[in-house]
């Protein structure tokens, strides 16, 4: 799994990962337990949204200088910013299934970000450990392209046929096998995972969301990580857009939960996304789309979307987003 990018730079990238992380709990140790607000969503949103653009600037300098060739530069740049542009589009399906499983728990608006940001760091553990399986299987085996390709197509249809209707959680299989798996109190000991009760050490419903938001991430890796791979194979630009993506999850949810019922289209152009991704997957050894191509479909897609969500947002179902 060779890469481009040069061993500073991986470095570069590790170093700020950290960095931002101990940042993040630093500022969540001191907020303590609160509700985010729009205002507080918004301006952490822009702030990495910025990194993840002033990183995406040192990678094409590191190349262009390591290499001589700014088209090259130009072209692996690009190539990270479409990837990074899918995966943070992907992840807002993450989200409306997280406002899902808040709500069925009814968890408070004060330790929300405390489960998401527990969440990140599990997502991005995961993410790296599956891109380097996909990475190496793609280097040994050219036709597991064609698998990924169909698993996104595939998922594509079955996102596009789900829009719209209602989830239940409660039937979901893999929560009653939890609840079978540990007695769980009924109500909440502040962020407390375990609590006493009756003389028994039990689990809390946050435990529970951890898990379920644990789960959730394994299942939407399985979708977002074979679709950067339709757009580079190179692990750097793979790994870094989608911690980027990642990192920035936590402000995109609290953001989108409150203008969610104004996209409520927005799933369907998720699906369409998938398919493109998938069918551009397909095709790659007949005909390769170039990246800027996939870049302004994909750009084109969420905002033609947006903007009809935003405009039928009136008849749009109040429950779908709580």
């Amino acid at each position: 799994m060779n890469s481009v990018a040069p061993l500073w730079l991986w470095l570069v990238f590790v170093a700020i990962v950290l960095v931002s992380l101990v940042i993040d709990f630093v500022v969540l140790k001191k907020q303590g337990a609160h509700e985010v607000g729009v205002r507080e969503a918004l301006n952490w949103s822009i702030v990495w949204i910025a990194l993840s653009l002033v990183f995406n600037a040192l990678f094409w300098w590191a190349l262009r200088d390591s290499t001589g060739d700014a088209a090259l530069a130009t072209e692996k740049s690009l190539e990270f910013l479409t990837g990074y542009l899918i995966e943070k589009s992907l992840a807002v399906d993450n989200i409306f299934v997280f406002l899902m499983i808040f709500t069925y728990f009814a968890v408070p608006a004060a330790y929300q970000k405390r489960v998401l940001m527990i969440g990140i760091i599990g997502a991005i553990v995961l993410r790296t450990v599956m891109i380097l399986i996909g990475g190496w299987l793609l280097a040994e085996f050219h036709w597991v392209l064609y698998v990924f390709g169909a698993f996104l197509l595939l998922t594509g249809v079955k996102m596009w046929w789900a829009a719209g209707k209602e989830p239940d959680l409660a039937d979901n299989p893999v929560l009653k096998w939890l609840k079978k798996l540990m007695p769980v109190s009924e109500n909440y000991d502040g962020e407390k995972f375990f609590t006493v009760q009756n003389g028994k050490r039990i689990a809390t419903p946050l435990l529970m969301v951890i898990c379920m938001v644990g789960l959730t991430d394994v299942i939407f890796a399985v979708d977002s990580i074979p679709a950067i791979f339709a757009i580079t194979s190179d692990p750097f630009i793979v790994l870094t857009s989608n911690v980027f993506a990642i990192l920035g999850l936590r402000a995109m949810f609290f953001l989108l939960q409150a203008v969610a019922a104004r996209f409520h289209l927005l799933n369907y152009g998720l699906a369409v996304i998938l398919i493109f991704i998938g069918t551009k997957m397909m095709l790659i050894d007949v005909f390769k789309i170039p990246v800027l191509i996939s870049l302004l479909v994909v750009v084109l897609i969420l905002a033609v979307t947006m903007l009809i969500s935003v405009r039928t947002a009136g008849g749009a179902p109040a429950s779908r987003h709580k």
